[in-house]
């Protein structure tokens, strides 16, 4: 039974550390640094650097930064952007780090899956956000931004102290993302064409002779253009310009796709 425990602890830090690293990877640290170096957490040994003054101030810092980054509409998606390269390996060796000294195989193996989850819980965050800052009002942005950090505190305390409950509802936060990306992928295609669109970036799709259905679309044009000079010989014809005898000769040539 206490191995069970074990094992399910480990689990749920490993998986939690990495999904909220995906978040905000700077309160992650502080959570664990501060946690660790007061007692009211059991890190791993491969944990415990980040117990270290330096690593706890140096998380702060850049939480404070990020506290206000995130909450610029705008300068968030960027910030995200720049993020990618940090939170996603950062995930990675959390998950390594949390299974302690195992085998190396699985150390790669915790490694893997946390790179994993650090970079869907880093999707998620950053293609919601990119999308509610298509609205220019700050309150939203401010509203998602304080959420994501609560959710990551809640999170790492359920992970950390009950980590049966975590884990539940990790296995809903996968299925919810497997479900939810692609719809975000595709908000982000319409809202990035239409942008371009908007900023001269892209074009209309223009008429290229040898894609499919373009002989179509050039037999339609050719029929058009004969109609159009037979309405004209025709009148040609009415206002006695032309006589019948060349009003036939012209036919005969605009049939054969000679338009004169």
């Amino acid at each position: 039974m206490e191995n069970y425990e074990v094992l399910l602890a480990t689990i749920a830090l490993m998986m939690g550390a990495s999904w909220a690293s995906g978040i905000n990877l700077y309160a992650v640290l502080l959570v664990l640094g501060w946690g660790g170096s007061t007692g009211h957490i059991d890190l791993p040994a491969e944990l415990s650097v980040l117990e270290d003054p330096l690593v706890i101030a140096a998380a702060g810092v850049m939480y404070f930064i990020e506290f206000f980054m995130d909450k610029i509409p705008g300068m968030d998606s960027v910030w995200d952007s720049i993020q990618t390269f940090v939170r996603i390996p950062a995930g990675a060796m959390l998950a390594a780090g949390a299974v302690g000294d195992v085998t190396p195989a699985l150390e790669i193996a915790a490694g893997i899956l946390g790179g994993g989850v650090a970079a869907t819980s880093h999707a998620t965050k950053t293609g919601t956000r990119l999308l509610i800052n298509t609205s220019p009002e700050p309150f939203t942005n401010w509203s998602a931004s304080i959420g994501g950090d609560l959710l990551v505190l809640s999170g790492m305390w359920a992970a950390l102290k009950h980590p049966e409950i975590f884990l539940v509802l990790f296995i809903f936060f996968l299925g919810f993302s497997i479900w939810f990306l692609p719809k975000l992928w595709l908000l982000i295609k319409v809202l990035l064409s239409k942008t371009g669109k908007f900023l001269g970036l892209t074009k209309a799709p223009t008429f290229v002779p040898n894609e499919p259905g373009s002989c179509i679309l050039k037999a339609e044009s050719q029929q058009h253009d004969q109609i159009t000079a037979l309405e004209r010989l025709e009148q040609l014809r009415d206002k006695g310009i032309l006589t019948e005898q060349e009003l036939e000769q012209q036919k005969n040539s605009i049939l054969k796709g000679n338009v004169q």
